[in-house]
């Protein structure tokens, strides 16, 4: 090792330690505290080590919900999402006046406390004894009779969750995007134009490939942050999340060790480490898909 690796290595310590101190070791110990059965938090003991907790927890009705939850706002948000950012983006990018007007508009729901916004999304969509809420006074101009989004059936609650995690992430991704947009080579474009190709063929084969790399964090990143989706669903449904069927696996963890059925660690480990396992596959699928679609 020469004297260059020994300064790249001393630089690195400090973050490396971060790492493993705030990272890597409270992974173990979680995994630890996973495999301990019938722990006592206040005494420290437990009974045994084996897949008792694992058991338990996959059988367990609500987390096989919060696991329902979680996938299903994960395959709607992220797509629609990004989708709607690339879209938004582009239209953004050809606009030449007011442009950072409108870059500014789009990132305020970003900087918005996550209550205050499911705040107002309560008043737009519950339906109270007082008022039907301003989306069902919407609906009522169609004649669709009103419809309780916040304490009403399931698909509406989801609906509303999905429609909330859009809007909160919609801003970052348009903002990124925006820029990864503005980072393509013009001359790309410009011998595009002269040798006739149409828009589509300039956007297929030039835009996205030249832009498949942020694309590809943007869908990463939002794998990741649904499946950690919780204050979402706080900010819409309240604490109990369970009573009203709209818990994430984020959700459960918190419950079982600070909810009403709180005081159990090795079961919240338990989740935490399935969820951990779920993230890690799907990002691992990510990476060998994007060896292939992904132009760096």
């Amino acid at each position: 090792m020469n004297k260059h690796s020994y300064k790249a290595w001393l630089y690195l310590l400090p973050a490396l330690i971060f790492l493993i101190v705030f990272l890597v070791y409270p992974l173990f110990d979680v995994f630890i505290y996973s495999l301990e059965e019938s722990y006592n938090f206040a005494s420290g003991t437990y009974t045994g080590i084996g897949s008792y907790n694992y058991e338990y927890v996959l059988h367990d009705p609500y987390f096989v919900q919060a696991v329902q939850n979680t996938f299903i706002l994960v395959i709607i948000t992220v797509p629609i999402s990004t989708i709607l950012a690339l879209i938004i983006s582009l239209g953004l990018s050809s606009i030449k006046a007011l442009r950072n007007l409108y870059q500014t508009i789009y990132f305020l729901p970003y900087v918005t406390n996550t209550l205050a916004v499911g705040l107002v999304f309560m008043i737009l969509f519950q339906k109270t004894e007082y008022s039907v809420g301003l989306v069902n006074m919407f609906l009522g101009l169609f004649d669709i009779s009103s419809i309780d989004f916040i304490n009403g059936p399931y698909w509406a609650k989801m609906f509303v969750l999905c429609f909330y995690t859009i809007w909160t992430v919609l801003p970052f991704k348009i903002l990124v995007l925006t820029g990864a947009l503005a980072s393509v080579n013009p001359d790309y474009y410009k011998a595009a134009k002269i040798d006739g190709a149409s828009k589509w063929r300039i956007f297929s084969k030039i835009t996205l490939p030249m832009i498949s790399p942020m694309l590809f964090y943007l869908v990463i990143t939002g794998f990741i942050g649904a499946f950690k989706a919780y204050s979402d669903a706080i900010a819409l449904f309240g604490t109990n999340l369970n009573a009203s069927g709209m818990n994430t696996i984020v959700g459960y963890v918190y419950d079982m060790l600070y909810g009403t059925s709180g005081g159990y660690p090795s079961y919240a480990s338990s989740a935490a480490i399935i969820l951990f396992v779920i993230v890690l596959t799907i990002t691992c699928i990510n990476l060998l898909v994007s060896k292939k679609y992904v132009h760096y």
